[in-house]
């Protein structure tokens, strides 16, 4: 295996640990806590959306959920990836820098992008919910990355 090859699949593999750990909190959290952040509404919004502009029928909720997890689990993979990007002694640095820079995103673009605001900011505890559990993926990400330099 190459240099290059190994680098990228350990900066895929850490933003894989970094979108399981961001998605399993968010789906445990939101059938417990009623103020839970909800990205997967998002998600589903989001691909009911793009669906509509090509005049396509989105499925029914359940299988809509499945793929807006799965929509979550890629994007958030490859954005969280960009750890590759620091050095293995900046991991923490810069998986703090993802996990803030996402969290704000997640409260602060929904709305401007037709999604609606209250899935991941409808009271200040969604909001700060939501910006620390993108910072938990983050940080995930950091410590996978981390380990995985060491090998």
């Amino acid at each position: 295996m190459t240099k290059l090859n190994k680098k990228i699949l350990q900066s895929l593999g850490s933003g894989l640990v970094g979108a399981c750990a961001l998605t399993v909190l968010h789906e445990t959290a939101r059938q417990f806590i009623d103020e839970a952040p909800r990205a997967d509404i998002l998600g589903m919004r989001a691909i009911k959306k793009v669906m509509g502009t090509v005049d396509a029928e989105p499925p029914a909720d359940e299988e809509l959920h499945d793929w807006a997890l799965g929509g979550d689990l890629v994007s958030n993979m490859l954005y969280y990836s960009l750890i590759g990007l620091a050095k293995p002694k900046d991991a923490l640095l810069a998986g703090t820098a993802l996990g803030a820079v996402a969290g704000v995103g997640a409260v602060g673009l929904p709305g401007p992008l037709g999604l609606g605001t209250a899935p991941s900011s409808r009271t200040p505890a969604t909001a700060a919910m939501t910006i620390g559990w993108y910072l938990v993926g983050g940080l995930a990400t950091a410590a996978a990355y981390r380990w995985l330099k060491r090998k």
